[in-house]
């Protein structure tokens, strides 16, 4: 297999049906009566074309940085004598399971680590809750790409990690709605659903840090992440950014952390505001980052 074909996304030849559902997404709002409609966040026009360009960015960020990626896993798949056989239909299962069980642990560490939140929080960043929102992807895809490594160590070609994580992704597309309630009862344990999905995004203190799910939801029910939908979310980050402008809405919280290290008094702080929790801070101390948002943005918290 040549450079050039290892390094084809999937997720190029599914751009076009994301733009058809989008567009059948916007229909269907459209058509409601007006009572009904007001119970969907909906379209924004500037929040959507926030998304799209974002997305669009993704697509470049992630092209190059797979290529130093693709050298490096190579390197690593040399070293071990272990081999899949790309032939095999249970090959195909053991990387799309493999890949969706490291893509829950990172997902939930970026939701845990300041340093890897701030680069995953931008796909959080809209306050509404439709297609366009799956496509508000970050433009820091370094922290994926390491939790990767022990998959070429396995004998996983590389072709195939960044195949079956475009598969993971166009499936994580579909769960962007709030056109679609809930399924039945055994596609609801078992897959990551609209229903899973909109807890994910919702900012309020019961849904927080739940559901990381790719596309099996049952990694949240073993690993205790899971919380069913009982009340329609509050989207968004908990402390919103007033922009909608991609640069901002990507690497904003990078300038907070650097703003909080540069106000830290020891290395006890610096450390804590890397690697803590979103949102710590010193007991009895409120963070730089906090008060310039705070005094910038109507009701920051």
């Amino acid at each position: 297999m040549t450079l050039a074909q290892q390094l084809h996304d999937p997720v190029l030849y599914a751009l076009p049906v994301f733009v058809l559902f989008m567009l059948l997404e916007l229909a269907s709002l459209a058509w409601l009566p007006d009572d009904r409609a007001q119970r969907y966040a909906g379209y924004e026009r500037r929040d959507s074309q926030a998304s799209i360009l974002m997305g669009l960015g993704s697509l470049v960020v992630n092209g190059a940085v797979r290529i130093g990626a693709l050298l490096g896993y190579s390197a690593l798949f040399v070293l071990t004598p272990l081999r899949w056989d790309t032939g095999r239909w249970y090959t195909w299962v053991f990387a799309v399971l493999a890949v969706d069980l490291l893509y829950y642990l990172q997902h939930r560490a970026a939701h845990r680590v300041r340093l890897l939140w701030a680069a995953h929080q931008a796909h959080h960043s809209s306050r509404r809750f439709n297609l366009s929102t799956a496509v508000r992807q970050k433009w820091n895809p370094w922290w994926e790409l390491i939790v990767w490594i022990p998959l070429p160590l396995l004998g996983i070609p590389p072709w195939l990690i960044f195949t079956t994580f475009s598969i993971n992704l166009i499936f994580q597309f579909f769960v962007h709605t709030e056109r679609i309630g809930t399924l039945p009862a055994p596609v609801e344990f078992v897959f990551n659903t609209p229903s899973h999905h909109r807890v994910h995004h919702g900012s309020d203190p019961d849904y927080l840090d739940r559901n990381y799910a790719g596309i099996l939801i049952v990694w949240d029910r073993l690993f205790g992440s899971f919380v069913a939908e009982t009340h329609r979310p509050t989207y968004g980050l908990t402390t919103n950014v007033n922009t909608f402008n991609p640069l901002r809405l990507e690497y904003h919280e990078y300038a907070a952390i650097l703003r909080d290290l540069r106000a830290a008094r020891d290395w006890h702080e610096r450390l804590g505001y890397l690697f803590a929790p979103p949102g710590w801070q010193p007991s009895g101390t409120v963070s730089a980052a906090v008060r310039a948002r705070s005094a910038t943005v109507p009701g920051g918290s």
